[in-house]
């Protein structure tokens, strides 16, 4: 960031871009977070603090009438020159004009496809990659994900300056084997659940046969080359981290007795405000609560034998 604001200032206003910015509790923290810096950079090297224009992105539907009216409680007293901007639309198309933003940051939104890839018909009572999925599907799915996020590079490439940062954050997976724990499990467990479903007559298995989430958690070498081949940026840093399922299973308290009820239903609730409109719309809403208290059963289940964890990659990009 300060090598960036050496380059650019004194600009009067500095363009963020926020990609996928949601509309909960958490929708604020990476501009209060950007602000923050950009501040203690200013003062440690007497620059004048710049103005900030922040453009907070997300899919249409997502509830932008609640992130605008939390401005008013974010920016309280401050008398920082901060300016929130709403821009609906997906980041697999252009958003801002070119050559106009100097930072971009996403987290936990790259996984995401554009669409559910091609050629996965075959794989039946699977709704992701699966230990027991055909090898076409691994490999349409890793083909999708390379497009798209390729063409995500390509399109901030052109809205970009020369010399911006990026900084992203997606789930992915440890190791380059599709079929890892880390990367297909915890779906694997949603599609347990569903063929549950499907043997109280709740469902039918066409339906399960029929749906396929549209994500993929890439391991680290896909992601490198995938920026690699593209071109427009400079890989600055690439790490990985990981997180427990549970967020209340913390490994640094070992005074938490863990209790697989509470363990699998804390798991169940992510995952159901992240699946909920999607289910819904492909099976109907009337089966979303027997489906989550199975599959909060089998959460528990799994974490009592084993505690599984999420695989989070972060890359720091400069434009060239």
């Amino acid at each position: 960031m300060k090598e960036m604001l050496s380059k650019v200032l004194p600009t009067t206003c500095v363009r963020v871009a926020d990609l996928g910015c949601a509309s909960g509790p958490n929708t604020f923290f990476p501009t209060y977070e950007i602000m923050n810096t950009i501040t203690k950079i200013c003062q440690q090297t007497h620059w004048e603090p710049p103005e900030l224009q922040v453009f907070l992105n997300d899919l249409p539907d997502n509830d932008f009438n609640t992130v605008f009216r939390s401005v008013p409680a974010f920016k309280g007293d401050s008398k920082k020159s901060c300016f929130i901007t709403g821009v609906a639309g997906s980041f697999y198309e252009r958003l801002f004009p070119s050559k106009s933003i100097h930072f971009v940051h996403s987290s936990c939104c790259l996984h995401w496809l554009s669409k559910v890839p091609k050629e996965v018909e075959n794989n039946n009572e699977n709704v992701y990659i699966s230990r027991l999925s055909p090898p076409n599907v691994s490999k349409a799915y890793s083909e999708q994900f390379r497009n798209d996020f390729s063409k995500f590079l390509r399109l901030r490439s052109e809205e970009m300056i020369s010399g911006g940062r990026m900084l992203l954050t997606m789930i992915g997976r440890s190791i380059a084997d599709p079929t890892s724990k880390d990367n297909c499990c915890i779906w694997e467990l949603l599609t347990k659940s569903l063929i549950d479903l499907v043997a109280k007559g709740l469902i039918h298995k066409s339906d399960v046969d029929s749906f396929c989430i549209p994500l993929y958690y890439p391991c680290k070498e896909e992601v490198k080359e995938t920026i690699e081949k593209q071109g427009s940026f400079v890989l600055d840093q690439i790490n990985s981290f990981e997180v427990n399922w549970d967020f209340e299973n913390n490994d640094c308290n070992k005074y938490v007795m863990f209790e697989k009820s509470r363990s699998g239903q804390n798991v169940a609730n992510c995952i159901r405000a992240i699946m909920e409109p999607m289910l819904a719309n492909h099976f109907g809403e009337t089966i979303i609560d027997d489906l989550f208290t199975i599959y909060a059963q089998h959460v528990g289940e799994h974490l009592l034998h084993e505690k599984t964890k999420y695989v989070n990659i972060i890359l720091v990009m400069t434009m060239k």
